[in-house]
Order: structure tokens, then sequence, then C-alpha cells
């Protein structure tokens, strides 16, 4: 990128995920928006059956109408003892009205005679950056392992946060600070891995 100023648009109306993926790619001068800060666009169906099918929509689809570089990026908790559940149902885990209060209450209730040592998960995250044909060109997918605690944890940090504990630290994500989430989480190291090559792709700056 030879703009001092890169621009991408991020496929989220998550305001939280919006501002941790900001935190991660604007130190390198990456501009970014969402889509809170453009008119409405049609929501994207996330009906894939994998993190990188929905990520991959999120960045075709959002490219394709606003003609113009996006990262689509797509998240969630896989609970081992749960078969890997929620998975991409992380966000709708306990239905279409559900929030981050219902989600945590049926992972809870669904892990009530779990013992702590079976309690095991990884947050997955996969982003994929489109160009403005809606073409994906770059395409990657990073962990982060913990172990689900029985009562919440700290009020940091969003989703099943305050419920996943980083063993080595003894912290959940939602007791550690947003710098400390930043080097653990899924999400950061899937944008560090990706950022060698987001920087080499010529993204021109807005008018």
């Amino acid at each position: 990128m030879t703009d001092p100023e890169p621009r991408l648009v991020l496929a989220t109306r998550n305001a939280k995920k919006a501002r941790e993926l900001r935190s991660l790619l604007e130190p390198h001068g990456i501009r970014v928006d969402s889509l809170l800060d453009l008119d409405p666009l049609p929501e994207v169906i996330e009906d894939g059956e994998t993190f990188a099918e929905n990520a991959a929509r999120k960045a075709v689809q959002t490219a394709q109408a606003l003609n113009c570089w996006v990262i689509g990026e797509d998240s969630g908790l896989q609970v081992d003892a749960l078969g890997g559940a929620p998975g991409v149902y992380s966000a709708r885990f306990s239905g279409e009205a559900a929030n981050d209060d219902s989600n945590n209450a049926l992972l809870l209730e669904k892990l009530a005679d779990t013992p702590d040592d079976r309690r095991t998960a990884r947050y997955v995250c996969h982003v994929a950056v489109a160009d403005p044909n809606g073409d994906v060109k770059l395409s990657i997918e990073k962990y982060c392992r913990g172990r689900i605690t029985r009562e919440a944890r700290g009020d940091g940090g969003f989703g099943y946060d305050p419920y996943f504990l980083i063993p080595e630290y003894h912290r959940t994500f939602g007791e550690l600070s947003p710098l400390v989430k930043r080097q653990l989480s899924h999400r950061g190291r899937a944008l560090r891995a990706l950022l060698p090559e987001l920087l080499k792709l010529a993204i021109p700056n807005p008018v």
C-alpha cells in the first residue's frame, strides 16, 4: 500500500466487534469504516456451514454493493463437550431474538453437569478480504483455546467473553485488558497473520 491512509470497510454492524477490529488495524495506517458508518445495506444471510463460508459471504456481497475493499469476519465459540456447538450459530445460539445474556444462560445450562476439566473450548475467527469486484484475495483462520467457567468473571469484551477463561492467565476475556486480549484473542491472531499480505494490497484511500 503506497497511500498513507488506505481504507477498508468492515462488513459488520456489531459496534463492539468493529471497535476491536479498528484497534488492530488503525495503528498500521489502515483507515477502517464499518457498516455502522455507511448507508444501510441489505443484511447478508449468514447461512454457511463454516466460519469461512460466512466470512466470504460478508466480504463478497458487501464489496459488490459498495464497490470497495471489504473485510468479512466470522467468529464464534466451539465447545468440545457440545460437539463444537454453538459454532457458526454462536450469535443466535438461544434463538432468533438471542442476546449475550440469553446465549450465555443457555451455554451454562447445557454445561451444568460437565466437570471443569471437560469444559474446554476454543474461539474461532475467519477473516476474508474481497476486492471491489467481490473476489476474495485473502483468507485466514485462527484460534484461541480456553475453558468455560461456571460464573461470569469481568465485564469487559462481549459475547461469551466473561465465561471464556485463558488458563495460563487465570483470567477470562472479560477480565483481561483490551491490550492483552488483542494479543491473545482469535481475532487478534487472525488479523496479525493476515496483516503482512493485507499491507501489500493496493487499497486506495477514498477521495
